[in-house]
């Protein structure tokens, strides 16, 4: 099943001649045939569309021929763009290819498939979603993480050799952990935001979710690199960072927050978690015990941030020149009320309220700019423990997949499930999620990540560090 191989594996056969691109992408499409109705990790997908430009790949290009699946935030010409709300769903097609895309063709990879998230990119099971629910691989009746759901479990339950995401506060890295997968958040700048539907505009980042720690180095080396649309974009050197794959770790530095390693984990997430610090500990790695003091304002400080900007980012879906429309407003204020009423679902909404709010007056300096001077101090905490290690590692996530339905009625428990990646994004790091055991629960075993945080433009180390320790499992 070609579906299920990896994309170092697939470029091997292709170049030698033994598969063709439309192959793969046949396969592909049979496997999402066969079990996305229960899955749920598609929102649509055109194959012929995949197979016409499969057919004119060029396989002389590094990606060549590879299918891709993307999150339904990213543009995609021609393509709908739902964002997994119902404001979205009905009229709009994207005119453009967004960076990330633009980078994907150009090294020969074909984008195939919108896949399922959290609506507007906010939440982290992808139960938000406007347009259904994403379950996850591993056991059906659990969550997939999010707001990436639909691309952890495309890539986790061989419907997609890899995936696009976005992580704005753990959206790559929490679904991959859940369904087993590899995700990287690259420093904040390394990958265009240009043609990325906006959810937090300084949180945002474009990564890949895939079956293995060479296949996010390989993508990474074609997805990174300046872009004049984005205006936060990094004009930086770009390394190979598959160069980095196969070193050893003697010598290297790792930091263990203090107050990451807390009560409150999942026992089964943390015996998972001190195992692979200790085969990490054998392979010549040095353990080092930091302080991350700030960490406890972290979750707080995000969603102030994080929402400050939603509400300032979405109040473009007016329902005027795209997008869903009520039709029965008498006036052009009724109009927005009644169309962002409809369109919108209950978490976006409750953000959008939350962030309209810390902005407002009397309240702007109170919240927000406390949330700024709090976001520096998690970033300066980062600088400090750098000074003294080389990597950071931690749980991805403190609990495993847990049912859909659980945290439903319970928002804050379900924000505090990003307890440990939000800071890397408020600092604006490099962190990478790689599968570090399983945990048993009900008679399932259920996924666990490791996160593995680096400096700024590190991804080389941070990639070094997750592939030592996924080729020695």
């Amino acid at each position: 099943m070609l579906a299920s191989s990896t994309i170092a594996t697939l470029r091997k056969r292709i170049t030698s001649g033994e598969i063709t691109p439309r192959d793969i992408v046949l396969d592909v499409a049979k496997a999402i045939e066969s079990r996305n109705a229960e899955i749920g990790a598609y929102l649509s997908w055109d194959v012929e569309a995949a197979l016409a430009e499969a057919d004119r790949a060029d396989i002389s290009k590094p990606l060549g021929g590879i299918p891709i699946g993307v999150k339904d935030n990213m543009n995609v010409t021609g393509q709908p763009c739902t964002c997994g709300s119902r404001i979205l769903n009905e009229n709009y097609t994207s005119p453009y290819d967004a960076g990330a895309i633009q980078r994907l063709r150009a090294s020969g990879a074909v984008p195939f498939g919108r896949l399922n998230m959290d609506e507007f990119a906010m939440g982290s099971s992808t139960e938000n979603s406007a347009l259904g629910v994403t379950r996850n691989p591993r056991d059906l009746s659990r969550v997939p993480g999010g707001s990436s759901g639909g691309s952890a479990a495309a890539v986790a339950g061989d419907l997609a050799i890899a995936a696009l995401g976005s992580d704005t506060g753990g959206s790559i890295r929490q679904p991959a952990a859940l369904c087993g997968c590899v995700g990287i958040k690259p420093t904040y700048g390394r990958v265009s935001r240009f043609g990325l539907v906006a959810f937090a505009s300084s949180l945002d980042q474009i990564g890949p979710v895939t079956k293995t720690v060479e296949d996010a180095a390989l993508l990474l080396n074609y997805l990174c690199g300046y872009d004049a649309h984005d205006s936060t974009s990094l004009n930086v050197e770009v390394p190979d960072f598959t160069a980095a794959i196969g070193r050893d770790i003697k010598g290297l530095r790792i930091g263990l927050p203090k107050e990451y390693y807390i009560s409150g984990i999942h026992a089964g997430v943390s015996a998972s978690v001190q195992a692979a610090i200790h085969q990490l500990e054998s392979l010549g790695a040095i353990i080092e015990e930091i302080s991350l003091p700030h960490t406890e304002l972290g979750v707080a400080t995000y969603y102030v941030l994080a929402p400050a900007e939603a509400s300032a980012n979405l109040a473009r879906f007016d329902g005027v020149r795209y997008g869903h429309r009520n039709g029965s407003a008498g006036d052009l204020m009724e109009h927005y009320m009644l169309s962002r009423a409809e369109g919108f679902g209950p978490e976006v909404k409750r953000r959008i309220l939350l962030g309209t709010y810390v902005l407002s007056s009397g309240y702007y300096d109170a919240y927000y700019i406390r949330a700024q001077k709090a976001r520096t101090l998690i970033r300066n905490d980062f600088t400090e423990a750098f000074k003294k290690v080389d990597v950071i590692v931690s749980p991805t996530s403190p609990m495993p997949a847990h049912k859909l339905g659980e945290l439903k009625d319970n928002p804050l428990a379900a924000y505090l499930e990003d307890v440990f990646t939000i800071p890397v994004n408020l600092a604006g790091l490099p962190g990478i999620s790689v599968p570090c055991g399983n945990v048993d629960v009900e008679g399932c075993a259920l996924p666990v990540g490791l996160q593995i945080v680096g400096k700024a433009l590190d991804e080389a180390t941070v990639l070094r560090v997750a592939h030592t320790l996924e080729q020695s499992r």
